[in-house]
């Protein structure tokens, strides 16, 4: 048939009967993706990288696909109750912003992208 797809979940082995993934969700993906894709038009990132783990997210951005990311969103859930579970690295590993909102971690970036597209 078609069109028609099925879902089969992997049998979960192990001393924990359910293993559980941070990830992000469709309005943080949403917003990560449409900077993203004005990233790409102004010629700064041309490739990106997500990685979902049980106890983590994150979101890479390239400049060259053979390098190393330009800079990774951190997603942490543990970090919720303290610094915010947002984390912005730089190139160098380096922290750029941390916070609770989304929206103001990745202003670090559209401040850049404006001024990219000014200068």
């Amino acid at each position: 048939m078609a069109g028609v797809s099925n879902v089969i979940p992997f049998a979960v082995t192990g001393s924990s009967p359910r293993v559980t993934q941070v990830a992000f969700t469709r309005q943080e993906l949403d917003r990560i993706m449409s900077l993203y894709g004005r990233m790409v038009a102004a010629g700064l990132w041309r490739d990106y990288g997500l990685e979902m783990g049980p106890k983590l997210a994150s979101f890479s951005a390239f400049r060259r696909t053979a390098e190393n990311p330009e800079v990774r969103l951190v997603k942490d859930p543990a970090l919720r109750g303290r610094q915010g579970e947002w984390i912005l690295y730089g190139e160098g590993g380096a922290i750029l912003k941390r916070g609770h909102e989304l929206a103001n971690v990745l202003a670090v970036l559209e401040r850049r992208l404006l001024k990219a597209v000014e200068g």
